[in-house]
């Protein structure tokens, strides 16, 4: 099918069972992921031909990783090997009313550690889709600039670029995000951004009264940085830690859509959720699918991710339509 990139940095997670925390924990369990790494398997589970571009270490986690990757078809053909180590994070699950908790142990990675383009060959050619986030321009200012080098690269060579915010808290604060933001976006052309992302990160002003006011933002965000021809994001109402309401937004050219609001419960694994609705709007962009099919259908493929343990989702497009035709958890017989 089509030919995709994602470039960043794929971790070791590992997580607490349901109900310990994390300093009471004698063991945990293992899963490989990360934003753009996860984008770039549920892109192949749909069937499209993707790659993802990274860095691990030479051992066996760094192995590891690349088997997680290629198990599923992903072409790891544009991994680095070598640096210092893998990057770390622990996930102690929530439940009830408590959240889950992250803690990074990612500083001085292989991946954070690349400071010029690596790759000996043309990322990008003959690619459609380049996609990335912030989570990488978060790790240093050098991979900042990376990124805006290899997005100008992408537009020449006619090659779309994905951007998913993906602002995290713990690795910087919305001002240095928000400078950064001010670099990127300008060579962007499809974007998951949201609300809190517009007032908190790109200084657009909040709107006032009671109707939904997504689609002013979007609007606004898109005055602001002209070449974004797509936005979409998910709005989500929590009730708990396993019982969420997830609903898909995308906006293009003024025109806004939603899906049909899910209901999660109970939730097995929230992480790579936001992730499996990027790689929905993505297939339904390749595909050429309306916008209401595309947010339809990358809202099922979000909300399919919550009831598998780990980071990638693992469905493919047909799962992903039955679960759409037949509404929830009927049979398929």
């Amino acid at each position: 099918m089509s030919k995709v990139i994602t470039l960043g940095e794929i971790m070791l997670r590992l997580s607490t069972k349901v109900g310990q925390r994390i300093s009471g924990s004698e063991s945990f369990d293992a899963h490989y992921g990360g934003g753009e790494a996860n984008v770039a398997v549920s892109l192949a589970n749909f069937g499209h031909q993707v790659a993802f571009a990274s860095k691990v270490p030479n051992n066996f986690l760094g192995k590891a990783a690349i088997q997680h990757l290629k198990a599923v078809g992903v072409d790891t053909s544009t991994m680095l090997v070598g640096g210092p180590r893998l990057g770390t994070y622990y996930l102690e699950a929530g439940i009830g009313n408590r959240a889950a908790k992250v803690i990074y142990d990612r500083a001085g990675s292989s991946f954070a550690k690349i400071c010029e383009n690596e790759w000996a060959t043309d990322l990008l050619a003959g690619v459609e889709i380049l996609h990335l986030s912030g989570i990488t321009a978060a790790l240093s200012l050098r991979w900042c600039e990376l990124l805006v080098e290899l997005m100008q690269q992408a537009r020449q060579q006619g090659c779309k670029v994905s951007f998913d915010i993906n602002y995290r808290g713990n690795l910087w604060s919305q001002k240095e995000a928000g400078q950064a933001l001010e670099k990127l976006l300008p060579h962007v052309d499809y974007c998951s951004a949201g609300k809190l992302d517009a007032i908190h990160l790109l200084g657009i002003s909040e709107r006032t009264g009671s109707e939904d006011q997504l689609p002013s933002y979007y609007q606004a965000i898109q005055e602001k940085f002209p070449t974004i021809e797509l936005l979409y994001s998910t709005k989500r109402v929590v009730h708990s830690a396993s019982f969420h309401e997830l609903t898909g937004t995308i906006w293009q050219a003024s025109t806004y859509y939603e899906s049909n609001t899910h209901q999660l419960d109970p939730i097995v694994d929230r992480v790579g959720g936001g992730d499996a609705f990027s790689a929905g709007i993505l297939h339904g962009i390749l595909t050429k699918m309306s916008l209401q099919a595309t947010v339809d259908f990358a809202t099922a493929a979000a909300a399919l991710k919550h009831t598998v343990l780990g980071d990638a989702n693992q469905f493919d497009s047909q799962e992903v339509e039955t679960y759409l035709m037949n509404g929830s958890g009927a049979i398929n017989r």
